[in-house]
């Protein structure tokens, strides 16, 4: 196990991979089978994402794979760096960074990648595209249509216009007044001469042949399925038919009442970080399978529920009062697709809908081999870089795993799954708080795990050694203090940050920098570093920005969310940033990461499937062509 190959490339700051799913051989038959068919499912739906990210996506890959698949005559260092750049669009869905909402471009001439492409290919992506200033622009004027996703544009500029996703054709914010949205999470709303439609995403409708496609494996996989599963199957079906919101409301009720089944999987128009409004779902598919071993602390947490939100430092009538239905689990992933893949999260908490999180709770999965991958693949080089003292970068390296660990299972356990909302915002805060609706609600979750991981109830739910919970505690807040410096890295151009996850751990140890004594800027030798000099004014200063961020939420105070963020989540200055590149690029070290999947083959025999395989590929440009060879359009 300690010889296995986990850090597989890195392409610029992109490292790359490969995640392991140890227990698939173990499980059943009937449960492999039921894996591969919803890995089939998964797979089946990727481009949609892709097209959701950028209209122009898919054309621009089908050329990209077409010179990759054909090398013959590209000269040696124009094929180089096509290679790179395929990379870079695979790992990050598209021609815009994953973290940093910007567009990346190829560094060839545009001559030269024409010669490259040939010209009957080149003739077809112009064709696809529209003209061939389109697809110049596409692929090499970072200045067009530069942001994917743009929450604060600045010059009275409006988000959408500014954003260059698909979730919206010819809509501006404007559009929207009066307007009332049928089916805010799956469609797409374009501007037509008499008004604005609702492209809605089911069959017969946007996406007809890839979500066919995806039913078509989800119902393949009904009969290997177990009862509960099976229900909350086939009310996903019923929900890629119709794509009616009640239908969608069954199905995360459905999925919330299957809490045994050992195989399970996520697969829909989910989160909402896309889009600038916070509203639209992207599409995203994850199959995976418990962790016995490692579910035992944090089911322990979940039941605990209610004990920590009766805890909660925020104002009691924002407490919930009857918390139930709350079920968490550690799994393995097998495979995932669309927004959650190649790069993807380490711990979900679902149902989004707050109507139904505070009626029927929610489930939370930690994805524990996920969390083993980029912990197996880190540099020791990147902890001793930015940690103050030999004593830090030992607690990093002793703790820092199972530190990270625990604050994500309570991240997504009790953060996600805590608090109520005023009755008149009828379960729908993201409305009101709009484009700072989902930074807000990871700063929450956040400040939740923060203000808890020190908490005894915790080690006495086995997910940590109460013996050594002080110095987990202090590990995991130097951790934190040091990532808000040390993110910055991912933002290589400009001065403001746009994706909501960086926005909120900028947001929290800013805020923490300017109201409390608990963290210090200090220099040695030239270099910045964030030190975490006093763990109970970190705790206590948690304690107090965690009451207002619930405030905030529950009574959907817009006005507070955007002066929150304004001062402490988005801007920065740049000048720091220079010199965390100049740190990182001399050590070499990635910024974020793509994983390679494990692949499932299966064994037929007289027509029935016989056995499922699993391998893992450890080669991101093999995985991706096989993948688009799988469905064709």
């Amino acid at each position: 196990m300690s010889e296995r190959k986990y850090l597989l490339e890195q392409v610029d700051d992109a490292a790359v991979v490969q995640v392991y799913a140890d227990g698939f051989s173990s499980l059943t038959l009937q449960d492999r089978i039921l894996i591969w068919h919803l890995y089939q499912a998964a797979v089946a739906g990727r481009d949609i994402y892709y097209d959701q990210r950028y209209r122009h996506s898919l054309a621009m890959r089908r050329a990209l794979e077409h010179v990759i698949t054909h090398p013959d005559g590209v000269a040696p260092a124009v094929l180089a760096e096509i290679r790179r750049y395929t990379k870079l669009f695979w790992i990050n869905t598209g021609p815009y960074h994953n973290l940093t909402a910007r567009k990346f471009t190829l560094k060839c001439t545009w001559d030269e990648f024409k010669a490259g492409m040939g010209s009957e290919p080149f003739s077809t992506v112009v064709r696809e595209m529209g003209t061939e200033q389109v697809v110049k622009d596409a692929f090499f004027n970072a200045d067009s249509e530069p942001m994917v996703t743009c929450k604060t544009p600045g010059g009275g500029r409006d988000i959408l216009e500014m954003s260059a996703n698909n979730l919206y054709s010819g809509v501006t914010s404007a559009d929207l007044k009066g307007f009332t949205e049928k089916y805010g999470l799956n469609s797409r709303l374009v501007k037509t001469s008499d008004g604005l439609v609702e492209e809605v995403y089911r069959v017969g409708g946007k996406y007809h042949a890839e979500i066919s496609r995806i039913v078509g494996h989800l119902t393949d996989a009904l009969p290997y399925a177990p009862p509960t599963m099976r229900t909350a199957l086939e009310a996903l079906i019923r929900w890629y038919t119709t794509g009616e919101d009640t239908d969608r409301a069954a199905y995360d009720i459905a999925w919330l009442a299957d809490k045994d089944s050992v195989v399970d999987s996520i697969n829909g128009f989910v989160e909402v970080y896309l889009d600038a409004r916070g509203i639209k779902g992207a599409w995203e598919a994850l199959v995976y399978f418990v962790n016995v071993e490692k579910t035992k602390g944090i089911e322990q947490l979940a039941h605990s529920a209610a004990w920590f939100e009766a805890r909660m430092p925020w104002d009691p009538q924002w407490r919930r009062k009857d918390v139930k239905g709350v079920t968490a689990r550690a799994i393995d992933v097998v495979v995932e697709a669309g927004d959650s893949a190649p790069v993807t999260p380490i711990g979900i908490n679902l149902p989004n809908d707050q109507n139904i999180r505070e009626v029927h709770g929610s489930k939370s999965v930690s994805l524990a081999n996920i969390n083993e991958a980029y912990d197996k693949s880190l540099p020791t080089s990147y902890r001793r870089e930015f940690a103050w003292s030999e004593e830090e970068v030992t607690r990093a390296e002793k703790w820092g795993a199972l530190a990270s660990e625990v604050t994500t299972a309570i991240h997504e356990v009790l953060g996600h799954g805590s608090g109520r909302v005023a009755d008149r915002l009828n379960g729908q805060p993201q409305l009101v708080i709009k484009e700072h609706y989902s930074a807000l609600e990871e700063s929450r979750a956040d400040l939740v795990a923060l203000y808890f991981v020190g908490e005894p109830k915790v080690a006495e739910c086995g997910l940590l050694p109460a013996e050594h919970q002080a110095e987990i505690v202090q590990t995991e807040y130097e951790a934190y203090a040091r990532n808000a410096l040390v993110q910055l890295r991912r933002i290589r151009e400009g001065s403001q940050i746009e994706e909501d996850h960086m926005r909120n751990r900028q947001a929290i140890v800013h805020w923490l920098m300017n109201n409390t004594k608990a963290i210090e800027v200090r220099k040695r030798d030239g270099k910045t570093f964030y030190v975490m000099v006093d763990a109970k004014a970190f705790h206590d200063g948690v304690g107090q920005m965690l009451a207002e961020v619930q405030r905030i939420k529950s009574e959907g105070d817009y006005p507070a969310a955007a002066t929150l963020f304004d001062c402490f989540g988005i801007h920065f200055d740049p000048s720091l940033r220079d010199e965390v590149l100049a740190r990182v690029d001399k050590l070499k070290l990635a910024s974020y990461t793509g994983f390679v999947q494990p692949k499932l083959t299966p064994t037929i025999k007289d027509g029935k499937i016989v056995d499922i395989e699993i391998s893992y590929p450890q080669d991101l440009e093999r995985q991706m062509l096989e993948y688009a060879q799988i469905h064709q359009p």
